[in-house]
């Protein structure tokens, strides 16, 4: 839907007194899903409570994401703004920033993967680079959404798949939860057949190994077997 909805869009000037206000969000923003974070380690830590957690994961998601988006439209910016006539060391500059944004980014991702699951972290990631690329690039930019009432359809679309997709990941605890016993045992029925379907390769590794000792001791038997008979 983001891919179809999506199209063609010349930027005839930038609003630089709007990227100010952008970077004081992104800012504020950030300031706030650190402190959230910041609380939430601490009443865990009080609690002594270990493994992976939902909150954490989506934190360091969104953080990562934002700066990926950020990251993009910041390099566009440069090329725009040099086709505008401005100086030509906007590029080389907004380059700069654009991977300075990304290895953050990479950063909090590493620690949302290094403490989390893979797939809330990667989901939440891209979902958050998505949303913040759109968003700074009508800011920053002044980009606007299709003006095609079927683009504008599938793009919105899109964008309700994606967050409803994320929401169902990030809550699929409480959901499965709250389904009837019927599914429920049968989700839990499919957990089960793929965990013993990978099981026989380990039992028969450990039959094999069991069997060795078997010709093992029979063999021990039989030599001396051999010798008091010798």
């Amino acid at each position: 839907g983001v891919g179809v909805g999506g199209e063609e869009q010349k930027v005839e000037e930038i609003p630089l007194f709007s990227i100010p206000w952008l970077v004081l969000t992104v800012v504020i923003l950030f300031v706030l899903l650190n402190t959230w974070l910041h609380i939430y380690k601490k009443q865990r830590r009080e609690q002594e409570l270990t493994g992976p957690e939902v909150i954490e994961e989506v934190i360091y998601g969104l953080e990562s994401g934002i700066l990926f988006g950020i990251s993009s439209v910041i390099s566009k910016m440069g090329f725009v703004m040099s086709e505008m006539g401005f100086p030509k060391i906007v590029v080389p500059a907004a380059i700069s920033c654009s991977v300075a944004c990304s290895a953050v980014g990479f950063v909090y991702q590493t620690r949302g993967l290094k403490h989390g699951r893979a797939i809330v972290v990667s989901t939440c990631t891209s979902v958050a680079s998505i949303v913040s690329g759109v968003v700074a690039g009508m800011v920053a930019l002044d980009e606007h959404l299709p003006t095609a009432p079927a683009g504008r359809f599938f793009l919105l679309l899109g964008w309700f798949f994606i967050i409803t997709g994320v929401i169902l990941l990030v809550t699929s605890t409480g959901v499965i939860a709250r389904l009837p016993k019927p599914v429920q045992k049968f989700l839990k029925s499919n957990m089960e057949r793929s965990h013993s379907i990978r099981r026989p390769g380990s039992a028969r590794g450990k039959d094999s190994n069991q069997s060795t000792t078997i010709h093992a001791s029979t063999l021990h038997i039989l030599t001396s077997t051999g010798k008091e008979k010798a």
